[in-house]
């Protein structure tokens, strides 16, 4: 039987969309319902991982079915990407101004991008 440890190692995709300058909407888009808010990105990575852990809790409790994340076999997650040394500086600067990696700091902007286009074109 699958428990709350099996689901809590899944990688479950995070949508993290900022909502103005000092907060952000995070969001599991395959776990309906499961979402928070927090005043940086740090805290809510931090607020989504709480969030996740109880709707997983809840969902066993009450014998919902959980869905497991969407397969992306077929993509590692990882690209090589250059770019002038200003724009490298500027964004170690910004992620560091929050707290995050510039890994963190970067999947989030490009994840707000996409959900804005999408957004548009909604």
């Amino acid at each position: 039987m699958k428990d709350l440890n099996y689901y809590l190692e899944l990688k479950y995709p995070l949508s993290v969309i900022q909502e103005d300058s000092t907060s952000y909407f995070v969001e599991y888009p395959d776990l309906k319902g499961c979402f928070s808010t927090g005043d940086s990105l740090e805290e809510a990575a931090q607020q989504a991982l709480d969030a996740k852990k109880a709707w997983l809790e809840t969902a066993l409790e009450k014998g919902i079915i959980i869905p497991e994340p969407k397969i992306l076999n077929e993509y590692s997650g990882n690209f090589k990407l250059r770019m002038p040394k200003s724009l490298h500086k500027s964004l170690a600067d910004y992620a560091k101004e929050e707290g995050v990696s510039m890994n963190q700091y970067c999947v989030y902007l490009l994840s707000k991008e996409i959900e804005q286009e999408h957004s548009t074109h909604a």
